[in-house]
């Protein structure tokens, strides 16, 4: 599945290794040099597992639920799911966690889904905003619960390792939908649940 804003035409593998091999030109290199010969074919296979979300479909992964759950009817938080992430201004990693959490109406799911949603968005480039929210709305829309809550804090490289070059820097989001933004006490548990 490709993201679903637009669909883009791939270029071919061999494309994708010769962009790599004019980029180590454009830096100064030779990509011809024995330390570098196999540096193309090592960033492709790199991508592929960088960019995998594009190939796959967030929804789909939230759509078998469990309905037996003994009446049980609070919190279901995921904390600290690491999250690697590209920013798409830079194309460097941004590192981080994310805490998730809904509010179950009738239904809840597994919880290594509640992971692999959070992990097909960050493995797109991104904006951490934009993050936040896809991984929120997609939970919102497919379980249908009473409230979704995500927070994530990371560090971003593109502010590290080039431009200002402030270490040691987090930026934290959230989106909170439902219950967790009308329910004040129910946002401060939330909240107390992930130390914040």
């Amino acid at each position: 599945m490709c993201n679903e804003e637009t669909a883009v035409n791939r270029p071919s593998r061999e494309e994708a290794e010769e962009a790599v091999r004019t980029l180590l030109r454009w830096a100064g290199d030779d990509p011809e040099r024995e330390g570098l010969l196999g540096t193309p074919d090592r960033v492709v296979r790199s991508y592929g597992e960088f960019f995998a979300g594009y190939q796959q479909d967030p929804a789909e992964i939230l759509r078998r639920t469990f309905e037996e759950t003994d009446g049980y009817d609070e919190i279901v938080l995921l904390r600290d799911i690491r999250v690697e992430s590209y920013c798409e201004h830079h194309m460097v990693p941004i590192i981080g966690v994310a805490h998730v959490a809904y509010l179950p109406r009738k239904r809840v799911v597994g919880i290594s889904k509640l992971a692999r949603v959070v992990e097909v968005y960050a493995k797109r480039l991104q904006i951490q905003e934009k993050m936040t929210s896809q991984i929120a709305n997609t939970i919102q829309e497919e379980l249908d619960p009473l409230g979704v809550a995500v927070v994530i804090d990371a560090n971003h490289q593109c502010m590290s390792t080039r431009g200002v070059h402030k270490t040691g820097v987090s930026m934290v989001t959230s989106r909170m939908l439902g219950s967790f933004r009308d329910d004040p006490d129910t946002r401060r548990e939330f909240f107390s649940m992930i130390g914040k």
